[in-house]
């Protein structure tokens, strides 16, 4: 079993993970300083909802909530991204391991080759 894993965990490109660790960390970085700007939910007390009955202070809320409302597009808009940069790296580790089986696959078969020529010789 740890022969299997000790396997991927060779074709796996370090270096291209290694390097691509910056951007990841970065777009986790602004994703969590977005998730932590978020501003404490304020409760809606008892002269919160008086408030509410007139007029500005209906069009005070509807202008809050649409602050809340364009943050939390923002919010998506940098976890969307951030999956994104994510997916993209995984498709490039998926593409880098078919190709070193691939090549692992070709350096069996000349082996194997080599070593019927040495032994029929």
């Amino acid at each position: 079993m740890a022969i299997g894993w000790l396997s991927i965990l060779k074709a796996v490109p370090w270096t291209d993970v290694v390097s691509n660790a910056p951007k990841v960390a970065d777009g986790a970085k602004k994703l969590w300083e977005t998730v932590a700007r978020k501003k404490a939910p304020t409760g809606t007390s008892a002269s919160a909802t008086s408030d509410t009955s007139s007029p500005a202070g209906q069009e005070a809320r509807i202008a809050e909530l649409a602050g809340e409302l364009d943050r939390l597009q923002q919010e998506m808009l940098a976890s969307s991204q951030l999956l994104k940069t994510l997916a993209e790296q995984n498709a490039q580790l998926v593409r880098r391991v078919y190709w070193q089986s691939r090549l692992l696959l070709v350096v069996g078969l000349i082996a194997v080759a080599g070593l019927t020529l040495v032994l029929l010789r």
